[in-house]
């Protein structure tokens, strides 16, 4: 089979697709015929040493798929081969076939197309847990999503108004806010041209925001905790703009304030039937349409380098996808 294939750590733009035996599912994984697979920040901090998670060598990055289940490895039990599915790990995505535990492997609705479902574990799953685990979004309060029309932005801004929220999207161009207001956004805040911490408080009369979804980090994090209203929490999702921030620990104790950490990854791996319960209700929402991925860029296996310098570039709006065969 053809795979991107990762032999040392080194910037994505030096990986190269090879022909690679095809895997074997172990005890509780499967086998899955890869379709579609998703393409995330992290993709590239893995290849490059810079994740938490270093697989061992060698290895294909891509944490997300959709396919068809070809194959179940001894005591595995969830959908029989033929089933199409989404699924998810740690790697290996960015490939035609990938081994995925069972427990992380989700059947999809025939009408739902291979894209969403490639579009949907990390993003939607990191939101959703964020905001639901993490955070205790209740209905009514104010939610700020910094790098809002990226791609776990983008289903933050979605998730967050399907909770009830009232969404400020913060966002570095007009056309990536316009987005967000097809999304949901109730207000919106461009950060290049406007003073971010300035603009909430306008927005908020003065009181500040009950949740910050931050991606970014680096300069936005200090003003964004600045803006939280007493008993707030500020979501540490990544680190986008390529610095891990310093926060003086006092603003969190002047306002009685939470900075709460989001790893959905491990989360996911450590809680498997919460995490498969969330998922569920993930697919009954997009089968209802109330959740809508938006692909802004599928590019076939061969482009995968370009694929992820649009995601690393922070120049994509919502989900970019690889289609395989």
């Amino acid at each position: 089979m053809k795979a991107v294939i990762c032999r040392s750590f080194a910037p994505y733009t030096e990986l190269g697709i090879e022909e690679v035996p095809a895997p074997v599912p172990g005890p509780g994984e499967l086998l899955i015929e890869v379709r579609a697979a998703g393409v995330n920040f992290m993709d590239a901090l893995m290849v490059a040493g810079k994740y938490q998670f270093k697989p061992p060598f060698p290895f294909s990055p891509g944490a997300e798929v959709s396919g068809v289940v070809r194959a179940r490895g001894p005591d595995a039990t969830g959908p029989a081969p033929g089933t199409r599915v989404l699924a998810s790990s740690s790697h290996g995505g960015y490939a035609e076939q990938m081994v995925v535990p069972a427990n992380q492997t989700f059947a999809i609705p025939e009408a739902m197309p291979d894209a969403d479902a490639a579009a949907m574990t990390v993003v939607y799953g990191t939101s959703y847990h964020a905001l639901r685990d993490r955070a205790a979004l209740a209905a009514n309060e104010t939610l700020l999503v910094l790098g809002a029309a990226g791609g776990v932005g983008l289903t933050a801004v979605e998730i967050g108004k399907r909770m009830g929220a009232r969404v400020i999207a913060a966002a570095s161009t007009d056309e990536k806010l316009e987005l967000c207001r097809r999304y949901g956004a109730d207000a919106t805040v461009n950060y290049q041209r406007e003073d971010l911490r300035e603009r909430v408080k306008d927005l908020s009369a003065g009181r500040g925001v009950d949740v910050v979804y931050d991606p970014v980090g680096g300069p936005y994090a200090e003003p964004m905790i600045r803006s939280l209203a007493a008993g707030g929490r500020y979501l540490v999702v990544g680190f986008a703009a390529g610095e891990i921030p310093k926060i003086p620990l006092n603003l969190l104790l002047l306002k009685q304030a939470a900075a709460v950490g989001v790893f959905y990854g491990g989360w996911a791996k450590a809680h498997p039937a919460r995490n498969a319960a969330n998922i569920a209700v993930m697919l009954e929402w997009y089968a209802r349409g109330q959740l809508r991925p938006h692909i802004s860029g599928s590019y076939p296996m061969a482009e995968f380098a370009e694929a992820l310098r649009q995601v690393v570039d922070r120049e994509a709006q919502g989900k970019v996808i690889l289609t395989m065969g």
